[in-house]
């Protein structure tokens, strides 16, 4: 077992706190990248309907007949 000086003690804590901080501040990136796609996710599926919805539309079609409403071709 190797005893450290104080200065030798002192950068060893230094260091872990900045990897500490590293590794947080990576976590904090992750979350929030997680959390954009998520949004991002829920408005693209909020923006479009939904796939195969089928839309009608109804029409009436009025023919012109010369006098003869049973008759709808003019020879």
């Amino acid at each position: 077992m190797t005893t450290l000086t104080p200065v030798e003690r002192s950068a060893r804590r230094r260091r872990r706190r900045q990897e500490d901080l590293v590794r947080w501040g990576i976590r904090a990136v992750v979350v929030l990248v997680v959390f954009a796609l998520g949004i991002a996710l829920g408005q693209a599926l909020h923006d479009n309907p939904k796939p195969g919805t089928t839309i009608t539309f109804e029409r009436t079609l009025r023919i012109p007949t010369s006098g003869n409403p049973a008759r709808t071709v003019v020879p």
